[in-house]
């Protein structure tokens, strides 16, 4: 089976271009044989980089202006702004796996968070999931997700779960997706760099699952022009300001493909789902390795809600 990974940057803080975009993207990737496509962290409309340049405390007004745009033009799935999305799997018959800006459209309808998608090939939206724990300034951007959406999807592709970046080193947020047979893990993040390749050949040796971690990368032309003191935060010469480095590992934690550095493209490669059980022969952490005899998890999967209408 191929997948491709999505390493491109999104037309930042514009919805209606960086879907356009998005599009493009994905029949690209399914003219190239994919059937899974994985878009990285918040893609829909770009990872707020921002927040690890601006003062804690101080640039009150930059921070006012572009959250506002970025608010404007995240994602409402109670609005199904992923319509066009949902079609473009329907028309290819592939799975998508996308990061968003998800924008609440049921209570306060001004809380971000950072969310993951899977959409099925018949353009259904099997699954979304919020980040647990935004993490350091992330915080003044994101609330905090909860476990409804902490599942693993059965789909045409095999079983698929996600978690995002920093979730990634929450023991028991990846164990609960080893316990519901995840056989393709999908790590959305703007983490890069040998430390995060290490975390992700482990959790594919822990998990005895295929990893697959989509990085965001986005270079100083990425940035718009009229972004608020743009060039204060984001110096010319900085042509980089994240690298990408996404990475395919098999369930015994090799390199498949990438990581892929200062590079945007669509990477494809190949996967066999098969080596994920004979990888658990000699250990599934979640079945013959584990002593739920001594060790126990519970998850809490109602939605966390602030008001109670029964």
């Amino acid at each position: 089976m191929q997948i491709a990974i999505v390493q491109h940057s999104p037309v930042l803080l514009d919805a209606q271009q960086t879907m356009q975009k998005a599009i493009e993207l994905v029949a690209e990737a399914a003219a190239g044989g994919a059937q899974l496509v994985i878009l990285p962290e918040a893609f829909f409309p770009g990872y707020p980089a921002w927040i690890w340049r601006l003062r804690p405390g101080g640039d009150w007004g930059i921070s006012d202006e572009v959250h506002h745009r970025l608010l404007k033009n995240a994602v409402d799935l109670e609005a199904d702004d992923l319509k066009p999305l949902r079609d473009a799997a329907a028309e290819h018959q592939l799975t998508i796996v996308a990061g968003i800006n998800e924008r609440d459209g049921k209570l306060s309808r001004s809380t971000l968070y950072n969310s993951v998608v899977t959409i099925g090939p018949n353009g259904d939206l099997l699954n979304c999931h919020r980040k647990l724990m935004p993490t350091n300034p992330e915080r003044m951007v994101w609330g905090q997700g909860d476990a409804s959406g902490l599942k693993v999807i059965d789909t045409p592709c095999g079983r698929i779960g996600a978690l995002i970046c920093w979730e990634n080193y929450m023991p028991l947020a990846r164990f609960a997706l080893y316990a519901q047979g995840v056989e393709i893990y999908v790590a959305p993040t703007y983490d890069s760099g040998d430390d995060w390749l290490g975390t992700m050949q482990h959790i594919a040796r822990e998990g005895c699952c295929w990893v697959i971690s989509a990085g965001v990368a986005t270079r100083h032309s990425d940035i718009p022009d009229d972004f608020p003191e743009k060039e204060r935060l984001y110096p010319d010469g900085e042509e980089w300001i994240n690298p990408g480095d996404s990475v395919v590992i098999s369930p015994r934690g090799s390199l498949v493909a990438g990581p892929f550095n200062q590079t945007q493209e669509i990477i494809i490669a190949d996967i066999d789902l098969d080596e994920v059980a004979i990888a658990r022969r000699g250990f599934d952490v979640a079945g013959h390795y584990s002593r739920p005899d001594i060790f126990t998890l519970h998850i809490d999967r109602k939605s966390q809600t602030p008001i109670n209408c029964e």
